[in-house]
């Protein structure tokens, strides 16, 4: 049996702009998912997707051989697109899954042709450390994983199949910290040492909600404006959160920011929208509108949000590495 593990993430700055070069603060969290591939009899490749409490919520059988197959006939990786996948998918409980779990197979054979052997007669089973409505990176995690396995290059996976800054990428082959750019089209990662004096006052809220981040990248470019100047604007917000030792400019950096990406989507910011009564700052982590926002405050603080129907919050120290 062969075993893969990759982090989940979070998005500290720089959501949306850095699609654009933004440079970003990222962390991955102690949350993960694992991946273990054992060997079957047949040649049918069998994949199941266990949730956090171990209940199944994906299970598939795919066609190794038409898959392989498929893939030594296209000409190029962007064929995939248009590959019909009718006669890949054996079966499975969830049709949209399967069909980009086999496009992501289909990437990896492309990439790689010399790997038919490692899907043949196997069996995948991925484990979720974290609920899948968190938006911690349950799909990267995934494709992480599966690069891993294949021996591949997961920022092309991601790139022709669910798309995306690839940031959430990093963060699962990281172990601290980093700063993230996309330079030439190519990912820039930097590991940094963010360790902030004052982060037992930071937390975790989640929205009670799930952000689809691909619906929030497509609405993002379809009306993004002023985005030059902004991006170097959080490009100085990314480094000084860094190094920053005041938990007061700290909070004055997480409000300009928030005020900065507002003007550049048109969209209102989370405080204004549900806290504006809230005396810390509070601040969107990734595609605005769901999953984790960061707070400031203390622990007996967090009762605002709590009394408002918000239960899920981890500190700092609970959520990262």
């Amino acid at each position: 049996m062969k075993e893969f593990y990759s982090h989940g993430k979070l998005l500290l700055s720089a959501e949306y702009l850095v699609l654009d070069g933004a440079l970003a603060l990222a962390i991955p969290t102690c949350y993960g998912q694992s991946m273990s591939v054992s060997t079957i009899p047949g040649s049918a490749l069998e994949i199941f997707s266990y949730d956090k409490d171990g209940a199944l919520w994906f299970e598939g059988q795919f066609n190794s051989e038409k898959m392989i197959a498929l893939s030594e006939n296209l000409p190029d990786v962007f064929a995939i697109k248009k590959v019909d996948l009718s006669s890949i998918i054996i079966s499975t409980n969830a049709s949209e899954p399967a069909q980009a779990l086999a496009k992501i197979l289909i990437t990896a054979l492309f990439l790689n042709p010399g790997l038919s052997h490692e899907i043949k007669g196997k069996r995948v089973a991925n484990h979720l450390e974290f609920p899948t409505n968190w938006g911690l990176g349950s799909s990267s995690t995934l494709v992480s994983n599966i690069a891993l396995w294949t021996h591949t290059d997961p920022y092309l996976l991601l790139q022709h199949s669910f798309g995306g800054s690839g940031y959430d990428l990093a963060c699962a082959r990281s172990e601290s910290p980093l700063t993230y750019r996309i330079t030439t089209g190519k990912p820039e990662v930097k590991p940094v040492e963010f360790n902030p004096p004052f982060k037992d006052q930071l937390f975790f809220v989640h929205l009670n909600q799930k952000q689809n981040s691909r619906s929030g990248i497509k609405a993002y470019h379809q009306n993004k404006k002023n985005t030059a100047a902004a991006i170097k604007e959080i490009e100085q917000i990314t480094n000084e959160l860094i190094i920053t030792q005041d938990l007061a400019r700290f909070r004055q950096l997480m409000d300009t920011h928030e005020e900065i990406i507002a003007e550049v989507t048109g969209q209102e910011t989370v405080k204004n929208h549900l806290f504006k009564d809230y005396q810390g700052s509070i601040k969107s982590l990734g595609a605005w509108g769901g999953d984790f926002i960061l707070a400031t405050g203390t622990d007996d603080g967090m009762s605002y949000f709590r009394d408002k129907g918000y239960k899920t919050i981890l500190s700092y120290s609970e959520m990262t590495l």
